[in-house]
């Protein structure tokens, strides 16, 4: 199989079942999922920043992609990554292997990896979120986590309750001054806590139902729930009868004589490194 091969595979409808099973494995809510990747990186593995390190469909940055793959890659095959991580006195992750550690950065874009990456990052700051706020929390609270960190996210939700016509520009302003877009509106107007939590949740709704085909959609569901994004997912893969169904990267590279990608080998590294890095160039 070839490498040309292999990339049109997973390009061919693979991004929304690769979102689906980590919502499955993990109990991560697909809505959210779907949404993020949508407003992300339009459903698009191989995104990249022009002016930061983020890439793939989540637009992970390097360190929180190694960060979390330190963490929790070993529980989806990626044992031999994990270990390859370490973490230095200043709590910055590298690797020491140059090539190594391209190769890991290159699997944000295979939307699988990133995928369950995503859901295992989501699931951390909702547990850490839930601790705090002593209430479930839904998608637009995540993409809060997402967009300010967990600690920003447990500061900003918390004025959100108690103030929510705070302006948010004064609680971050380091934020403020990166993303005035967000921040402020027409003429300069400082938003509110609410505004701009409510434009964040919009934004979230909007990006699940034009993955999901366009369809008017419920708002997103909380996370681990059963939510019509899920089934608009399957109805679309079922209805259409001439789309081959795509397999994960593993899955396509298995077999009796070829070892998975996901624990490489010489033999397999370099066809795999050679597809991450055509899908990420």
């Amino acid at each position: 199989m070839t490498v040309a091969t292999l990339q049109s595979l997973l390009s061919t409808g693979g991004v929304q079942s690769a979102i689906q099973r980590a919502s499955l494995k993990t109990g991560v809510d697909f809505s959210y999922l779907l949404g993020q990747a949508q407003v992300e990186s339009s459903l698009r593995p191989d995104a990249k920043a022009p002016t930061s390190s983020a890439s793939g469909l989540y637009q992970f940055i390097e360190q929180s992609w190694l960060g979390t793959v330190k963490q929790h890659g070993a529980e989806h095959g990626l044992g031999w990554a994990a270990d390859k991580i370490s973490q230095g006195a200043s709590g910055r992750y590298y690797v020491s292997d140059t090539a190594t550690r391209d190769y890991i950065l290159k699997l944000r874009n295979n939307p699988e990896v990133a995928s369950l990456m995503a859901a295992e990052y989501a699931s951390d700051n909702k547990a850490e979120l839930e601790a705090s706020l002593g209430r479930t929390v839904g998608g637009a609270d995540l993409y809060m986590a997402h967009f300010l960190g967990v600690g920003g996210a447990k500061k900003f939700l918390s004025t959100l309750a108690s103030n929510p016509g705070a302006a948010a520009a004064h609680l971050f302003p380091a934020a403020a001054a990166s993303n005035r877009n967000v921040f402020f509106g027409e003429g300069g107007q400082a938003r509110s806590v609410a505004e701009i939590y409510d434009r964040f949740a919009a934004k979230l709704q909007r990006g699940a139902e034009i993955a999901a085909g366009g369809k008017e959609l419920p708002p997103v569901a909380a996370p681990g729930k059963a939510n019509p994004f899920q089934l608009a997912v399957l109805e679309r893969q079922q209805g259409d009868q001439d789309q081959p169904e795509v397999a994960t990267l593993d899955q396509l590279l298995a077999s009796a004589d070829r070892p998975s990608l996901l624990r490489p080998t010489p033999e397999n590294a370099k066809l795999a490194y050679m597809l991450l890095a055509s899908m990420g160039g």
